[in-house]
């Protein structure tokens, strides 16, 4: 089994994409029939892609991490929060426009 698909309901997703732009994601714009319009970007095989959240929603608190070859020029772009240290690795924590924690490593 793979993970293929991540949504992210966000406040505002302009905000939401810059911010995951800061990361090294990049975004493209879609709309699907007469859905809304939204972010998707290609990790892999895994589309992460940023929607705006209805009236009655509110964002999700879940934890995102993201692995990369090189984070010095990342956590100089955002605010970090905290870091540990995990498995010999310095895992950095930053927030999200939504209040979602996502780890750097």
């Amino acid at each position: 089994m793979k993970l293929n698909l991540l949504v992210l309901r966000c406040a505002n997703i302009e905000a939401s994409r810059e911010f995951y732009e800061k990361i090294g994601l990049q975004f493209v714009k879609e709309k699907h029939g007469k859905g809304v319009e939204h972010y998707s970007s290609c990790i892999d095989s895994l589309a992460f892609e940023i929607y705006p959240i209805t009236k009655d929603e509110v964002p999700c608190s879940s934890r995102l991490g993201f692995s990369m070859q090189s984070i010095d020029q990342i956590i100089t772009k955002i605010e970090i929060h905290s870091h540990y240290e995990f498995n010999g690795k310095t895992i950095y924590v930053v927030v999200d426009p939504d209040g979602r924690k996502v780890e750097i490593s």
